[in-house]
């Protein structure tokens, strides 16, 4: 008896450790690439864990806030994260992850959710080409001007360490970036991701926005989103803290390690990362949905 229990807790160490470990990739990938760490959370615990999507999703809501609030702190001080611009899109946002939570919960109500993993491999795919088509663009855009760009004060500056220099932009495109941040809401609740794919899209290529701008307010806004949804995917029960206490713990690790590493970092490395990203992660994802993996 003795050497059973014995057994069952070094199994739940050995559980705990790889949960910590899991979270800690999560949390680099996810500050550095602006995705927030869902993007590797939901697969490995589906995946390698055998964990049910739905309780998959609800712990990654939970690291997503952990990931923006590890990585946004330390983006907001170094002044990269344009607060301005991530609260003036923050609102469509909220709004679809409310809607992507609620259509997520009759999903699972009714057994189907392979369909949400199939889509979950989609919207990495559909995210591809405009990552492809900008990865030979690495240099500074010019500076990008419309009639939203004064009336929603889609400029600033911040220092980059890289380069060695300050670097000033402007955006523009306001309305597209919030129909696409809206989606991204949507996407968010329903796949219990923070969406930073959808939201760094919309800010680089749809607002012509900086790649460490649009990457750490990202980081930024994703933690708003994941609150959100979050709270419906509570209210449901499928936050389970024996799953996302060392999931948050090593992301909480990972995104601060991942923030320091991206100051450093040159755009083309940062784009060549969501690439890869993209890629594994959607292959993976349609396979299961479609019952190969």
């Amino acid at each position: 008896m003795q050497m059973k229990r014995s057994l069952y807790n070094m199994m739940i160490i050995v559980y705990f450790i790889a949960l910590v470990l899991t979270g800690l990739a999560a949390g680099v990938v996810g500050s550095m690439s602006g995705l927030g760490g869902g993007l590797i959370v939901i697969p490995a615990l589906t995946l390698l864990f055998g964990i049910p999507l739905e309780y998959a999703a609800g712990a990654s809501l939970v690291a997503t806030i952990a990931t923006s609030s590890g990585a946004a702190s330390a983006y907001v001080k170094e002044k990269i994260t344009n607060v301005r611009i991530g609260m003036s899109l923050e609102v469509a946002t909220t709004l679809g992850a409310i809607a992507g939570s609620l259509l997520a919960a009759y999903i699972y109500a009714h057994g189907v959710e392979r369909v949400l993993f199939v889509l979950f491999g989609i919207v990495m795919f559909l995210s591809l080409y405009p990552s492809v088509r900008e990865f030979r663009k690495a240099r500074l855009r010019k500076m990008n001007r419309d009639w939203s760009t004064d009336f929603f004060q889609l400029y600033g500056k911040y220092y980059d360490k890289a380069k060695r220099e300050e670097i000033k932009y402007s955006g523009c495109n306001w309305p597209l970036g919030e129909a696409i941040m809206g989606i991204a809401g949507i996407m968010s609740g329903l796949l219990g991701i923070g969406s930073g794919v959808l939201k760094v899209m919309g800010m680089d290529f749809g607002m012509k926005l900086p790649v460490k701008v649009t990457t750490t307010t990202s980081n930024f806004m994703i933690g708003v989103t994941a609150a959100t949804g979050s709270a419906v995917y509570w209210a449901l029960g499928y936050i389970q803290p024996f799953v996302v206490a060392p999931i948050v713990a090593g992301i909480l690790i990972g995104a601060y390690f991942g923030s320091k590493l991206l100051q450093k970092a040159k755009g083309k490395s940062i784009r060549m990362l969501f690439i890869t990203m993209l890629c594994v992660i959607g292959i993976e994802m349609i396979f299961r949905g479609l019952g190969v993996a």
